[in-house]
């Protein structure tokens, strides 16, 4: 029988057992939890619909745990995507979880699985429209984007999010943004991509709990204020992922999708245009 072609997928939420139904049809799917309760449920479904999937447990937080899913999957075959999904949310995380996970562990995964990309490897992270919401310098960006992996958690920009949730996602999803824009060159030269995709508010477990949060209304408020009425659904951006590890998109690396509804469009140009709730908080700027 022919070896099957790889397919990694990290976070067994919504999104990510969405995009490996999409993405993994004749392929191995290594999913990927920090939860093993989750990860055998959403294992099990892709079991049962005839998909090749296996369940790995890992805390992207821990890189040595991601560097030995990393190995572990190209030991099986030839890696024709990974898709990085896990992460957590203002809503119900620290701001040291956020960091470690959202920031750090984003950084851990590009740094993985670049030893083991191939010609025609693609790797898309899934990032935010938070990120696109963040103001920061020129030195901080540089900073998420060209720091070494073990310098990520002490720098300034990092830590003048204080203790405000809000303010550490959005530095954490622009640092997803940027670093992996400054990965580009490296995933090049192995014949590989590297892509972005920033989601808006999607129907998953993550947006229900931001939903019951204090900033629930406000998000809420927004979808109606930018014209789209609605939440996206993990199917979209598997669609949008699906397109960036595809034949279709062999030229499009070092950038990021942004699948919002409209929602940065209207908070660039229209909100004191509308009696909508004004923009969420920034974080702070160094």
């Amino acid at each position: 029988m022919r070896e099957k072609d790889i397919v990694v997928v990290t976070g067994a939420g919504g999104m990510g057992v969405a995009i490996a139904r999409r993405i993994g049809s004749g392929r191995t799917v290594l999913l990927a939890d920090a939860f093993p309760a989750p990860l055998e449920r959403a294992t099990g479904a892709l079991l049962a619909e005839g998909y090749a999937a296996e369940g790995v447990t890992v805390d992207i937080a821990d890189a040595s745990a991601v560097t030995k899913l990393a190995a572990d999957a190209a030991s099986r075959g030839r890696i024709a995507a990974v898709v990085h999904t896990a992460g957590v949310s203002a809503a119900t995380s620290t701001v040291d979880r956020i960091m470690s996970v959202d920031l750090a562990g984003t950084a851990h995964v590009i740094d993985a699985f670049l030893p083991v990309a191939s010609p025609g490897t693609a790797l898309v992270c899934i990032a935010s429209m938070a990120g696109h919401a963040a103001r920061l310098s020129a030195d901080d960006e540089r900073a998420l984007a060209t720091a070494p992996t073990g310098d990520l958690l002490s720098l300034p920009v990092v830590a003048s999010a204080g203790d405000d949730p809000i303010a550490a996602y959005l530095i954490a999803k622009r640092g997803n943004q940027v670093r992996v824009q400054a990965a580009a060159p490296a995933w090049n030269r192995r014949g590989a991509r590297i892509n972005t995709v920033s989601p808006g508010v999607i129907a998953t477990a993550m947006s229900q709990a931001e939903a019951a949060s204090a900033s629930g209304d406000h998000m809420m408020a927004m979808l109606d204020a930018c014209g789209i009425g609605r939440t996206g659904t993990p199917g979209e951006i598997a669609a949008a992922v699906a397109f960036l590890t595809g034949p279709d998109a062999h030229y499009i690396t070092g950038t990021d999708l942004l699948v919002d509804g409209g929602q940065g469009a209207w908070l660039r140009w229209h909100p004191s245009a509308t009696s909508s709730p004004s923009p969420p908080p920034r974080p702070p700027s160094a």
